[in-house]
């Protein structure tokens, strides 16, 4: 099956939403942009394949996390295009066609929330609502130039929606300004931002040695705005263990997505991109044994996030290892640079920690950007500390 570009980044546009006179509520008048992986009562869910609609009725329930939004004044204009299940970071779809990024055309728009990710980026919406358990949420955010959250493990919750891997699935979103983020997180909390304070902030130096984009992360960390938001900036380092975090993670997902998914693939038989259909072949050879030395490892890279959270309030990474990979990207080429991407977004997973990506600059006209890692419980704190730096900036 052959991938298609298509400039049309949803599977279903919903008809206009009539004034409700509800203009006192935080997100009155905002255009939500929802991943077609979560249930809206009546619209058919895809989860990106057209096996999966054909093979589950309509949901008859919203997802809760939809509805939180709802509540508080958005309104819905469209489900969107999503990797097929959610297992992909390249935002590309067979059947639905691959949304274009309007930054970049000529550029993947990443996934697997894509077309969240391009219905916020070409100003049809203003809020993207994705998940996030590999980095579905973080990967688009940088390579569509917006700001991005995933939250931390189990803080919303991922009901009525079609799962990958509930041990690292996350609801999250994308928008254009910090300030929308915000407000969808103080929505979604049901909270406001704290009083700032200065943070520690260490840099995983590891990470950021092997980041096209290494001198713009230097430049930016030295600027003002920057170094007046933070008690200290320190350079750290760790040893994650003899098994890279992405190779951790990869095995401990792709355990879980055939646990959830493994009985209806095997049962349907679904026609599935060929990428995709690899890993999902390769997830049901995966062993106990596996999963039990993963697990291991994991508990690892718990603790030396732990330590460096010591030395550090948060911690600064590259969001991805640089610039969206070209359209035309060979396969194997992709399936490398999956594997070295994982390494850079498997933290968040394997911790269950907050992550928020800023889109500070971008290379060759192409968006890139940093990410803040925090501590579990610390979404709120992440975007306090991030509007202080942009409130330097201005």
């Amino acid at each position: 099956m052959k991938t298609t570009v298509q400039p049309n980044p949803f599977i279903l546009v919903t008809p206009p939403n009539p004034e409700n006179g509800a203009s006192s509520l935080p997100l009155s008048g905002m255009r939500l942009a929802v991943k077609d992986l979560f249930h809206i009562e009546g619209l058919e869910t895809t989860a990106g394949n057209p096996d999966w609609a054909r093979t589950h009725p309509l949901p008859t329930h919203t997802a809760s996390a939809v509805a939180r939004l709802l509540e508080r004044g958005a309104h819905v204009v469209g489900k969107t295009v999503t990797d097929e299940l959610a297992y992909s970071l390249n935002g590309q779809n067979v059947h639905y066609g691959t949304p274009v990024n309007p930054i970049t055309p000529d550029r993947l728009p990443g996934g697997s929330s894509s077309g969240s990710a391009v219905a916020v980026a070409a100003d049809l919406a203003d809020i993207g609502l994705g998940t996030d358990t590999g980095g579905s949420i973080r990967v688009p955010a940088s390579y569509n130039g917006l700001f991005g959250l995933r939250p931390t493990h189990g803080a919303i919750g991922c009901d009525n929606m079609v799962a990958l891997a509930p041990s690292f699935d996350t609801v999250g979103w994308m928008t254009r300004d910090l300030d929308t983020l915000v407000k969808v997180a103080e929505a979604m909390f049901n909270g406001s931002l704290p009083r700032f304070h200065q943070p520690r902030l260490g840099v995983l130096t590891s990470l950021l040695n092997h980041a096209q984009h290494r001198e713009q992360i230097e430049t930016w960390l030295q600027a003002d705005s920057v170094r007046d938001a933070f008690e200290s900036i320190t350079a750290l380092s760790t040893d994650w263990g003899p098994v890279p975090p992405g190779e951790l993670f990869r095995v401990l997902q792709g355990a879980e997505i055939w646990q959830q998914h493994g009985e209806w693939i095997s049962a349907t038989q679904p026609a599935i991109a060929a990428d995709i259909r690899s890993r999902l072949d390769w997830c049901k050879t995966i062993t106990d044994q596996q999963v039990e030395l993963a697990k291991a490892g994991q508990g690892t890279v718990i603790k030396q996030l732990d330590a460096l959270f010591g030395q550090a309030d948060i911690l600064l990474l590259p969001t991805t290892p640089g610039l969206a990979p070209k359209l035309d990207e060979a396969p194997k080429n992709l399936v490398s640079y999956r594997n070295h991407l994982l390494n850079f977004t498997a933290l968040a997973g394997l911790g269950g920690l907050p992550q928020l990506h800023l889109p500070v600059f971008s290379v060759s006209g192409a968006p890139c950007g940093v990410s803040l890692l925090g501590k579990k419980g610390s979404d709120l704190a992440l975007l306090a500390v991030a509007t202080q730096i942009l409130e330097f900036e201005l």
